[in-house]
């Protein structure tokens, strides 16, 4: 004998299904677009932090709600001279400096000083044979503008962040060159909160405690 309400539910099983499928969709879009999204790492300008073909998931949300930090991991759009053709091209680097920072290298142990304060930075890149990079390769001091960030990364050698092109900038003044070496805060995409493959390299991705000594601007 057959079950009525069986075959009743099996139909409208089959039936739901395209709607369920769209909204799962629907639903993975929205996330995507407006809340998490994977990246890879092609470069090694974030080692050891972030290895070649590490894969971290960013949290797209974050900032709209406040601006990034220092110390956090950030993915963004490359502004048009930082790009290597790619249009649209993303990078991830660290912040270093937020708006209204005086950032200058290097104090006595060479450290950078960020609003007077020394910063000691546990995540730069550490060669084979244990020498360490040099946390930036020439002397400079620079006030953060407005509605701007100063990003490096932690592999400093291998870097194409805010002191190279600080460095390579073609402006003629000060102020030029450091708008050069800056990203506008509105081209970050999100914060970098996890690694999450490979598996045995899933961490999380917390700023180092040494930022918290860091005093805010004009402070």
């Amino acid at each position: 004998m057959i079950d009525e309400q069986t075959e009743k539910r099996k139909g409208s099983f089959w039936r739901e299904l395209p709607i369920l499928l769209g909204v799962a969709i629907l639903v993975a879009y929205l996330v995507r677009a407006f809340v998490l999204q994977t990246f890879y790492i092609p470069s090694p300008s974030m080692q050891h932090t972030l290895e070649l073909w590490d894969r971290v998931l960013v949290n797209k949300l974050v900032y709209d709600f406040r601006e990034p930090r220092r110390g956090e991991i950030i993915v963004f759009k490359a502004p048009g001279a930082w790009q290597s053709g790619a249009d649209g091209e993303d990078f991830i680097k660290r912040v270093i400096g937020q708006p209204g920072d005086n950032v200058v290298c290097c104090d006595q142990q060479q450290r950078l000083v960020i609003n007077g304060k020394s910063l000691d930075e546990p995540y730069v890149y550490v060669e084979a044979d244990g020498t360490r990079n040099q946390v930036a390769d020439q002397n400079f001091d620079i006030t953060v503008p407005a509605g701007r960030l100063w990003v490096m990364g932690d592999h400093r050698e291998a870097s194409g962040d805010s002191l190279e092109h600080y460095e390579q900038s073609s402006a003629t003044d000060e102020a030029g060159k450091i708008q050069e070496a800056t990203i506008p805060v509105d081209s970050v995409v999100g914060r970098a909160f996890t690694i999450f493959w490979p598996v045995d390299r899933a961490t999380w991705l917390t700023v180092p405690g040494e930022f918290d000594s860091i005093p805010d601007a004009g402070k």
